[in-house]
């Protein structure tokens, strides 16, 4: 009876023990996770000269609203806190050692802007915060190596410029071209890319290279410089403001070169409307998701869901607005992340899972593409497709084109 006693005892403890550690294995939390709530934060432009990329944060609450009223992540509410750092480096920092250290948040979520993640990123790897889905393509936000912590998430800017590069060889071997870029790493990035793409014809094909100051009230005079350099190729890597007042000069001064601008100069409402949609019309880029507008998607069941999401929660939104999708898609993403860390909420573990994403569809990326990603390589969209706008909405052409080459 006694032994019986001891082994329905022992067999009391393992029991007991085991609960423990499966308990203790389902629920682990990093400063800013609790049984109820994930807490995380952003800085965005919601003034200053990149103020167009402010509802990049609006699209981005309204789906964790709509989130929180379906009951939230594994029965957790997300809490995004949003500052505005008017795209100005020395605002982003003050702002994010808020977010760390007087919010507590648990990681960092679309900081956007190159500007503004560059000046936050020593320090969030210092604190070992993870910096999720930079909004930001220049190279030193997919760099595992120096910057464990960061990852960002748009196509990498080189590889963006080497497929530009590439572009114009084989379709315009003999051009001349003009360059007009940030003067920032997302610029240089470009610049470095479109060289690497052009290989040895770069110092012969580049007659003008122009550089502007996210400040300048106006990029008239480098514009002019091209021009009267003689190109007839113009590659603007620019933000939405200079890249609309880009096209309007262009068009103003009668020039008509070939124009190809960068990814993040395409929408349709805060680039190409304000600039004119007639002066708008042939330029090139790329893609890697639907765009709103365009009628072939229009009974595809990702771009429904968007649709009566941002007449239900965003509704002052513009639907049209690939700056809007852009937001849907990294809030839609983050979700994954978040379902894949189940109650082991530590910033080891979000990065874990951040690093390990294989084949993940997204409902607005064009068809084929898909997001994998590993401790190696932080580079979240490889995958593009050319595209040139008609005078109304873009329209892809071409294959979808792959970067297998290093991350940056």
């Amino acid at each position: 009876m006694r032994n019986g006693f001891f082994h329905l005892l022992a067999t009391t403890t393992v029991a007991v023990a085991l609960s423990a550690s499966s308990a203790y294995a389902q629920k682990k939390y990093d400063t800013g996770a609790t049984d109820t709530e994930i807490k995380i934060g952003q800085t965005v432009p919601f003034s200053g000269p990149a103020s167009a990329y402010s509802s990049i944060g609006k699209t981005q609450a309204a789906y964790f609203k709509m989130l929180n009223e379906q009951g939230g992540i594994n029965g957790r509410q997300i809490n995004l806190i949003q500052y505005d750092d008017a795209y100005s480096p020395p605002k982003a920092v003050e702002q994010v050692r808020k977010l760390v250290e007087s919010d507590e948040v648990l990681f960092t979520f679309q900081i956007v802007g190159t500007p503004s993640n560059a000046a936050v990123q020593k320090y969030l790897n210092a604190k070992k915060v993870p910096q999720l889905f930079a909004a930001t393509g220049a190279s030193k936000f997919t760099d595992p190596k120096n910057f464990p912590w960061t990852l960002g998430f748009n196509p990498n800017y080189q590889t963006e410029g080497r497929i530009y590069g590439q572009y114009i060889l084989k379709n315009y071997p003999a051009a001349k071209i003009g360059i007009l870029y940030q003067n920032d790493d997302l610029g240089r990035d470009y610049l470095t890319g479109i060289k690497a793409g052009l290989g040895d014809k770069a110092a012969s094909m580049i007659v003008a290279e122009a550089s502007y100051e996210v400040t300048d009230p106006t990029i008239d005079s480098q514009v002019l410089k091209i021009k009267d350099a003689g190109a007839d190729l113009f590659f603007s890597a620019t933000t939405p403001k200079q890249a609309a007042q880009a096209i309007k000069k262009i068009a103003e001064v009668g020039w008509h070169p070939v124009h190809i601008v960068d990814i993040n100069a395409t929408s349709v409402g805060a680039v190409l409307t304000p600039a004119g949609l007639e002066a708008s019309k042939g330029l090139i880029s790329t893609n890697y998701g639907k765009d709103p507008g365009d009628p072939q998607w229009k009974d595809d069941p990702g771009l429904k869901r968007y649709f009566a999401f941002m007449d239900k929660y965003y509704p002052e939104g513009d639907k049209l607005n690939t700056v809007n999708t852009y937001g849907y898609s990294t809030a839609e993403l983050l979700v994954q992340i978040l379902h894949q860390c189940g109650d082991d909420l530590t910033r080891e573990n979000i990065m874990r899972q951040a690093t390990n994403l294989k084949n993940f569809t997204a409902s607005l990326a064009l068809p084929g593409m898909t997001i994998s990603t590993s401790p190696t390589d932080y580079r979240i969209n490889k995958q593009m497709q050319m595209m040139k706008f008609n005078g109304e909405r873009w329209e892809l052409f071409g294959p979808i084109i792959a970067d297998t080459g290093p991350a940056g």
